[in-house]
């Protein structure tokens, strides 16, 4: 667990379904809470989220050990909107809260990242969300957030992997207090047969995932793998009784490349559905 700064906990690793279709959703994340994953990550974009919901609705596990997030989709930034929305996603997700909501993208071309913001903030003044924060904003979207609002977002989730450790990014994140969430952990796949992982995971006797996600939490990251495979989904979270090198840490992090699986946050503009 991790400490935001609102002083709330948040498991370091949890599930993503981004891209997992709405009918292999319910059974993937059943799979997830049968290994022991209580950290779902979902959003309004992917539209699994009433499937989400309703694994975790017959899961039978307490709704206090449960840390669900979802996002604001593009479309629906802009204060009522953004309420409006939230209601919307919790109808879906069969919540009564949120332990965390995101704003997906900045959209700085639109400029209305800050009222969204201020929803959120209205929505967490209601006690109907635990923590608020972002998802893909780069330093001038922090700061004109926070100078705006005086809020300092909980999390910051962006794309973050071994060809793009956004080690800028992170270092401004640790200055600010906003814990680094990895979206792409494992670069979306293709980093598991890259010799170097292949040869760390080796000598650890380890899987290249595994490695990946265990470089992600000795960086402190929070991170949300995603599979649709329940042996893999299990293996996924047995990270915790193993450490990288330094050497080992050394090596993955060399692969920075720059190399961006995702869109540019600076100039991403979609608000289509």
């Amino acid at each position: 667990m991790l400490t935001l700064n609102d002083g709330n906990a948040i498991p370091a690793v949890g599930f993503g379904v981004f891209q997992i279709p709405p009918a292999d959703t319910e059974q993937a994340v059943g799979a997830a809470l049968q290994a022991g994953y209580r950290h779902f990550d979902t959003a309004a974009a992917y539209r699994n989220e009433r499937q989400t919901g309703r694994a975790i609705a017959g899961s039978g596990v307490p709704r206090d050990e449960l840390y669900v997030v979802t996002k604001l989709w593009n479309a629906d930034q802009g204060y009522d909107s953004t309420l409006a929305a939230f209601d919307a996603s919790m109808e879906r997700l069969g919540l009564e809260y949120l332990d965390l909501y995101l704003v997906h993208w900045p959209l700085p071309q639109q400029g209305k990242f800050v009222d969204t913001f201020k929803a959120f903030a209205h929505l967490r003044d209601q006690g109907r969300v635990r923590s608020i924060g972002v998802s893909n904003f780069e330093p001038e979207h922090l700061k004109v957030l926070i100078d705006a609002t005086g809020i300092v977002p909980a999390v910051n989730q962006i794309e973050l992997h071994p060809r793009l450790p956004q080690s800028a990014l992170r270092e401004v994140h640790a200055r600010l207090g906003i814990a680094t969430e990895a979206w792409a952990p494992l670069g979306q796949g293709s980093l598991l047969s890259h010799p170097t992982i292949t040869a760390v995971a080796q000598a650890c006797g380890r899987t290249p995932a595994q490695v990946l996600i265990r470089w992600h939490i000795q960086l402190g990251n929070i991170v949300i793998p995603k599979s649709v495979n329940p042996e893999r989904i299990a293996s996924n979270f047995d990270v915790f009784d193993f450490e990288l090198s330094e050497q080992d840490m050394a090596s993955i992090s060399s692969l920075d490349d720059g190399n961006r699986l995702g869109p540019d946050p600076r100039t991403f503009d979609f608000t289509g559905r």
